[in-house]
């Protein structure tokens, strides 16, 4: 947050074109520092360092230190920190942190889905919230899309449903949305890595949500080559899929 709020800070290019600050890097540095100290049997497997991509292993981390990057550099807000726990393929645990809006989210000892409210302390535990997916009402959906990464392929989805209203929100910040009963629907039709998603997977299944592959409707698998996600579709239960 002191780099966001700073005026200026370098953006630079990297070789697939996306965009990645000092924060970025800096974030990075701290939470591998802090997992391999606390957990130095897990691997991590992190965005930002490409050496780690080529791992494989059946229980790990994975961390994306600041998704929404070009959220972040545009100051928009819907930009997150996000670290989960994988084991066999499934994210068992996970936390995403919106520090410009505030909103911490993630999976407790029980395995249930929380909000944190408060100061986020790391002294003292703020206000605990257990949090849900809504009972949808597939006449009157929420449906919640990217802001920066919307085509015509995700709208074309989103139109086989009856909406009631269609909330742009950017990062892994969607899935949390829907974990809250904010919203009933995610649809992505574009490139995603595992580490932009394992963390609002963890945190939307504890809630009682779902995340599917969008061509079959199986679930959202980790550990995959290269950790490439296909598309998919992430709802509340409740939520008649199309």
């Amino acid at each position: 947050m002191e780099i966001y709020n700073h005026n200026k800070f370098e953006v630079l290019l990297k070789s697939d074109d996306s965009p990645v600050t000092i924060a970025d890097k800096q974030a990075d540095k701290i939470i591998s520092k802090g997992l391999k100290k606390y957990f130095p049997e897990i691997p991590v497997i992190t965005e930002e360092q490409v050496g780690s991509h080529s791992l494989n292993a059946q229980v790990f981390f994975i961390v994306d230190p600041l998704d929404g990057t070009k959220e972040f550099i545009k100051r928009r807000g819907d930009f997150t920190v996000n670290i989960a726990l994988v084991c066999d393929g499934k994210p068992i645990r996970g936390i995403v942190y919106a520090p410009a809006r505030h909103r911490l989210f993630y999976t407790n000892s029980n395995g249930k889905a929380v909000e944190e409210k408060g100061h986020f302390s790391v002294l003292k535990m703020g206000l605990i919230k257990n949090i849900q997916t809504a009972f949808s009402d597939n006449t009157a959906l929420k449906v919640i899309a990217s802001k920066s990464h919307r085509d015509a392929q995700t709208d074309q989805y989103i139109s086989k449903y009856n909406c009631e209203e269609i909330v742009n929100a950017g990062s892994s910040l969607k899935f949390c949305l829907l974990a809250t009963g904010e919203a009933d629907l995610y649809p992505r039709f574009g490139p995603t890595m595992e580490w932009d998603t394992a963390a609002g997977h963890a945190i939307l299944s504890a809630a009682g949500g779902i995340v599917v592959q969008a061509e079959n409707k199986q679930h959202l698998e980790y550990g995959k080559q290269g950790y490439k996600n296909p598309f998919f579709i992430a709802a509340s239960k409740s939520v008649i899929l199309r």
